[in-house]
């Protein structure tokens, strides 16, 4: 029988419960979180620095079919400046990104939303910037795709860089207010 969890991933995380590289030594772990199931895995990851819901498993073909295009994953991203609407019609349009070594991509359309009511989220644990730098806007980004560091590297190329990003939903799993660092377990997701 195979075990599911919702997992609000607080920043400053690795998305995996065992750490294999000597560089990283240091690093908090999921693990350091609570108990979990031996087996249990992360489905998909967010990067050190980015925040929200993550699911976990112990059922490795669910894992793989949720990574897949079938589902939506949304973002909230605060941005550096007010985006402007010309930069959200290249967002919903899909940009062309680096994946490293010179290789290009372009990202599939996306659905794109100006967010003008304050988000509701707690501050995060350590503070973003400070205010007299400059304006910050938040969007909502829904993908279908998952590539590296994908939709930070998505608001850089239309000139708005990402300070924080929160997963909000996969498929129609949403995070409901889940404090940052605590957990549930499910009988499954709900992704239909």
């Amino acid at each position: 029988m195979h075990r599911h969890f919702i997992l609000n991933k607080p920043y400053g995380y690795l998305s995996q419960f065992v750490n294999n590289q000597n560089k990283r030594r240091n690093k908090k772990l999921l693990k350091d979180l609570g108990e979990f199931p031996e087996s249990i895995m992360a489905i998909g990851r967010l990067d050190e620095k980015s925040e929200g819901l993550l699911l976990l498993t112990t059922d490795g073909k669910l894992s793989e079919k949720i990574r897949s295009r079938k589902y939506e994953k949304e973002y909230y991203v605060q941005l550096d400046g007010v985006i402007s609407d010309q930069a959200l019609s290249e967002l919903s349009s899909g940009v062309e990104i680096s994946l490293g070594k010179e290789q290009k991509y372009k990202t599939l359309p996306a659905i794109v939303e100006r967010l003008d009511d304050e988000v509701p989220f707690a501050d995060r644990s350590q503070k973003i910037r400070d205010p007299r730098h400059g304006p910050t806007s938040w969007i909502s980004v829904t993908i279908r795709e998952g590539k590296f560091r994908q939709v930070r590297k998505m608001t850089a190329a239309v000139g708005f860089p990402t300070l924080r990003l929160v997963r909000i939903r996969i498929a129609n799993t949403l995070l409901n207010g889940l404090e940052s660092g605590k957990f549930i377990e499910v009988e499954s997701f709900d992704l239909d």
